[in-house]
């Protein structure tokens, strides 16, 4: 795996060999930071990325699944981190649109993986993606979904149209 798949920004995991992450979320009450952390790597062919969770008992559902709404914030953040492994252009991104497939039910205790492909990155700045999660080597979720370039919305630009 090459260092220049590694996105911007990102150091290697002090627990987790050849496994890299941004240092834990800034803000531990935001959203993305219920999901626990999350470690990125390259993935073995070009244009790929793997992005890994680690469920808790906190990510269940009443039924002893990984919750749904769980499983589809990880894979839209996945889009992202997986994106800039497999050499998306660094810039700011949202999501267009994900569709998630639910293979099998998902379990606590065992790491999530996310397979990102990117399919296509246009001069437009749109991206398309598509991949699949497992767990313990068996399939658990398939998905697809695409990124739109705009903005860092801390400019002025894209929706601020007067």
């Amino acid at each position: 795996m090459t260092e220049a798949r590694v996105p911007a920004g990102a150091e290697p995991h002090p627990d987790h060999d050849g496994w890299y992450w941004w240092g834990g979320w800034r803000d531990p009450d935001s959203f993305a930071a219920q999901v626990g952390p999350m470690l990125f790597r390259p993935g073995e062919k070009e244009g790929t990325g793997v992005v890994r969770m680690f469920p808790e008992e906190r990510h269940l559902n009443p039924g002893g699944s990984i919750h749904g709404g769980c499983v589809m914030s990880f894979i839209d953040m996945a889009l992202f981190a997986g994106a800039f492994c497999a050499g998306m252009e660094r810039a700011h991104y949202v999501t267009l649109d994900c569709h998630t497939r639910f293979l099998a039910r998902g379990r606590a205790g065992s790491p999530l993986d996310a397979h990102v492909t990117m399919l296509r990155q246009t001069p437009g700045g749109l991206v398309f993606l598509s991949g699949h999660v497992e767990q313990d080597g068996q399939p658990r979720y398939a998905f697809s979904g695409s990124l739109k370039r705009v903005r860092d919305p801390r400019e002025k630009g894209d929706d601020d149209r007067k």
